[in-house]
């Protein structure tokens, strides 16, 4: 009976001593350490990936854009017409002469020009008048010469008939036509007389009065006779147009 006695006490002893050291360890977290993962304590790189909207080097998302806008090196560049920014320039100009378009119109002839008549066998009672540009631009003939013989108070009458499709231009050495009709081949003609001198004077584009140029002031030849019937010509390409009429 002794040694039963004695084994209870000791075995009673014993779970007294594991219930105390089970309520030391709950009061003590930090008594046992509680493992941890490698990956858990892994310290991100600098070469990880950056997630779309994050910038390097602590750079809002807002600087980012601006520098690679002002830089053009990144994304489409502001003012292409594809993206929002200022609009792709729209290339101006345009062909000479046209409203708007910035180019020189071509000036009328009168300027740097010289004007020659010479009398011709047929047709009967006609005589060439002959514009040659001696400048150094081209010119632009416009309607017919505005012709006066001697004292006359009006112009020589325009024949109508004789209207070119397009405005004669006449670059730099070269020439343009008009032919005069004197007097009627018929002797219908009325107030004939002999004229000593002719004054051509040059049509603007807008065909009212004349340019700024001086006009030429032509010699005749002798016994050149004109009537009422006298008429001029619009400036011609050649001289076989201008003596059709």
């Amino acid at each position: 009976m002794r040694t039963f006695r004695t084994r209870t006490t000791t075995a009673a002893a014993t779970a007294l001593l594991a219930a105390l050291s089970l309520t030391a360890c709950q009061d003590n977290p930090s008594a046992t350490p509680t493992p941890t993962s490698s990956a858990a304590k892994a310290t991100p790189t600098s070469d990880r990936a950056t997630p779309d909207g994050a910038t390097p080097d602590g750079a809002t998302p807002d600087q980012a854009s601006s520098e690679a806008t002002s830089g053009g090196t990144t994304g489409t560049p502001a003012g292409d017409g594809t993206s929002p920014g200022k609009p792709a320039a729209t290339p101006t100009g345009g062909t000479r002469g046209e409203p708007g378009s910035g180019a020189p119109a071509t000036e009328p002839c009168g300027a740097d020009v010289k004007v020659t008549y010479t009398p011709v066998s047929r047709p009967l009672n006609h005589g060439l008048l002959t514009l040659t540009n001696t400048g150094a631009q081209p010119c632009d003939a416009y309607h017919a010469p505005l012709l006066r013989f001697d004292d006359a108070q009006a112009t020589t009458p325009v024949n109508g008939a004789s209207k070119p499709q397009a405005v004669v231009t006449v670059a730099p050495g070269e020439s343009a036509y008009a032919s005069v009709t004197l007097a009627a081949a018929d002797g219908s003609g009325s107030h004939g007389g002999t004229a000593r001198t002719l004054e051509v004077r040059f049509a603007p584009r807008g065909g009212e009065g004349s340019t700024d140029a001086a006009p030429a002031v032509i010699t005749l030849p002798a016994d050149t006779y004109t009537d009422s019937s006298a008429s001029v010509t619009h400036w011609l390409r050649s001289m076989d147009d201008a003596l059709m009429h």
